[in-house]
C-alpha cells in the first residue's frame, strides 16, 4: 500500500488545513433574535477556546475555525426590525396556501439564523425572494408550484 493512504505529510496534521467557513456574498441582514445568536456563538467559542486542553491541537483548529467565522458575521451585521404592515419584507411572518390546500407559515430572516423546520427561511430563499415586496392574495410560484399569500404577521 502507497504511503499516501497511511500516513499525514511530514510536519502537518490534517486537521490543521481545516478550510475556513464560506462567507455569504450577501448582506448579512439580521433579525434581533439572529444578531442575538450570532453573540451568543462568539461568547460560546470564546470560552471553549480558553477551556481547550494545550496539545488538543484538532479541537483548536475547529474552534478558532468556527470562531473567526461567527466573528467576521458579528462584524458585518446589520439588525433589520421588523416592520408591521401590509407587504411581505424581511422580519414579516407569512401564511401560505398551497395547491393542494395544506397551509405553512414562514418568518423571513436572515442566513445565519434560518432553520426552515421550524419555520424560518432566509431572506435569499427562492420562497423568500418570491413572497417578498407580495400583499396578501396575491399568488407566487415557486419551482413550478403555485401558492396564494393568505396571513402576514
Amino acid at each position: 500500500m502507497s504511503q499516501v493512504f497511511v500516513r499525514e505529510p511530514e510536519g502537518g496534521e490534517a486537521f490543521e488545513d481545516l478550510p475556513d467557513r464560506p462567507i455569504s456574498p450577501h448582506p448579512n441582514f439580521v433579525t434581533p433574535e439572529g444578531l442575538a445568536q450570532i453573540e451568543e456563538q462568539v461568547a460560546r467559542l470564546q470560552a471553549e477556546f480558553s477551556a481547550l486542553t494545550p496539545g488538543a491541537k484538532a479541537d483548536e483548529a475547529r474552534v478558532t475555525r468556527d470562531l473567526n467565522y461567527w466573528t467576521a458575521r458579528l462584524g458585518t451585521a446589520q439588525r433589520v426590525e421588523a416592520e408591521p404592515g401590509d407587504v411581505i419584507r424581511f422580519g414579516s411572518t407569512v401564511t401560505i396556501s398551497r395547491e393542494d390546500d395544506s397551509q405553512q407559515t414562514f418568518r423571513i430572516v436572515g442566513e445565519d439564523e434560518a432553520d426552515p423546520a421550524n419555520g424560518s427561511i432566509s431572506y435569499v430563499s427562492p420562497m423568500a425572494k418570491a413572497l417578498t415586496g407580495k400583499v396578501l392574495g396575491d399568488v407566487i410560484e415557486v419551482n413550478g408550484h403555485e401558492a396564494e399569500i393568505t396571513g402576514i404577521a
